[in-house]
């Protein structure tokens, strides 16, 4: 069975496992080195103290993956609007757990009164756009050779889902 559930501490290990796959062999995320399980259990702790949701989808107690909303930036007018983030165990991939994880989150924001989600996509990554077009996130731009990982540069596009 499967279970979508907030997280907590205990989660940084299987979770910085699922983030450290991307970091070292894709551009999906732009982080160059792998990332702690005390260091994620402090982002964990820093979304939620930000009264924001991150959540994980578990399968006979094993995390699969996880999404979370955290701050578009920190000046108060933007208080409205937050960046989202998601990533599954590549062995996850193509069994719509994305698109329930990111249903619940977005459930979650709209009643705590948030009222545009941003994600940003690293290009190219098919998977995440077709995500993001199913979610009814619409395109708003992209910056060129905004990143550079892997000795190339890399585009990243920007995309907005309205809650409201």
């Amino acid at each position: 069975m499967t279970l979508i559930r907030s997280a907590h501490p205990a989660d940084a290990a299987a979770i910085a496992a699922i983030y450290n796959h991307y970091v070292a062999s894709s551009t999906i995320t732009f982080e160059e080195a792998e990332v702690g399980a005390d260091v994620m259990a402090v982002r964990i702790a820093k979304v939620i103290s930000s009264k924001l949701p991150w959540l994980v989808i578990e399968q006979d107690g094993k995390v699969l993956g996880y999404a979370y909303a955290s701050k578009w930036k920190e000046r108060s007018a933007y208080r409205f609007s937050v960046e989202s983030s998601i990533y599954l165990q590549q062995e996850a991939r193509g069994r719509g757990l994305a698109r329930k994880l990111y249903q619940h989150l977005f459930e979650l924001l709209r009643q705590s009164g948030v009222h545009l989600v941003i994600g940003g996509v690293a290009l190219p990554n098919d998977a995440s756009v077709g995500l993001h077009r199913k979610m009814g996130f619409q395109p708003v731009g992209a910056f060129k050779e905004v990143g550079r990982k892997f000795g190339r540069w890399i585009d990243v596009s920007y995309w907005q889902l309205r809650l409201e």
